[in-house]
Formats: structure tokens, sequence, C-alpha cells
């Protein structure tokens, strides 16, 4: 008696397709939020970068130099003509001192002693993000991860 010949049938085959298939969908879901969250985190270390800038340019040159955003228009700028834009995916929150807010735009001074204002610029999505935070006594600027990225 002869037996069956090696080999896959075409039900095999298109089984195995399937999963393929829906593996891949998985994986472009779960890269596309990742490359969101290495967006957002890109762009708070230039935030911070530049909120740096600012106080070494404060404390070097003896005069008050301020870092300026502008959520709406997902736009920031600093002394010296720096100027940027943030990504235009998720949230962007700034909190700062009521006196140098206005017009949409929100400020954070620093002082020739290295003090600031204070202030957050908050960039987030999915449940998560990162928090550039400026110490208004020091002048320290952090950035923290939110939540959980997804």
């Amino acid at each position: 008696m002869r037996g069956r010949s090696a080999g896959f049938t075409l039900l095999e085959m298109l089984v195995v397709l399937a999963i393929i298939a829906a593996a891949s969908l998985l994986a472009m879901a779960a890269f596309g939020n990742g490359l969101r969250g290495a967006r957002l985190h890109s762009a708070a270390k230039e935030v911070a970068a530049q909120l740096r800038f600012t106080r070494a340019l404060a404390i070097a040159s003896g005069v008050p130099q301020e870092f300026v955003i502008d959520p709406a228009a997902r736009a920031w700028r600093a002394p010296k003509g720096r100027h940027g834009r943030l990504p235009d995916t998720g949230e962007l929150v700034f909190t700062g001192a009521r006196n140098l807010q206005g017009a949409g735009e929100g400020a954070v001074r620093f002082f020739p002693d290295g003090a600031a204002t204070g202030g957050r610029v908050r960039l987030a999505a999915n449940g998560g993000g990162w928090d550039v935070d400026v110490a208004w006594l020091t002048g320290e600027v952090q950035v923290r991860r939110i939540g959980a990225t997804r």
C-alpha cells in the first residue's frame, strides 16, 4: 500500500498565511504607537535642551531671558533666534506663571542667578508621555515620564 505523499495541504497553507497576516497587523499597530512615543520623547528632550540653553544664557549674560511656547501653534521660541515646532499628535499643555501668559502663549523666564519663574510642558498621547519641568527656585530642568506609554 502506498502512503500519502509528503507536503502541505492547501488548507494548511491558508491557515499559516492568515496567522502571518494577523501577526503583521498587530506588529504594525504596535510599531506605529512606538513611533509616536519616540517623537514625543525626542520633542521633550529638545524642549528641555532649549530651556537649559535659555537658563545658561541668562546666567552668562546677566540679563533675564525667556523661553516662549505657543501650545495652539505647537511652536516654541528661545533666545538668539532659536525656534522649533512640536509634534502634531497628542496633547500639548503648558503650565506656568500667570503673569507671563497671554495671547495663547506662555513663557518661562530665567534670571541671572539661575532661578526661574517655573513651569511645565506636558507632551502626552495614549495615556503616557513626558513632562518637562522647570523648578522656580533653582531653574533646574528635568524630563520625567508620565503614565504608561502604549
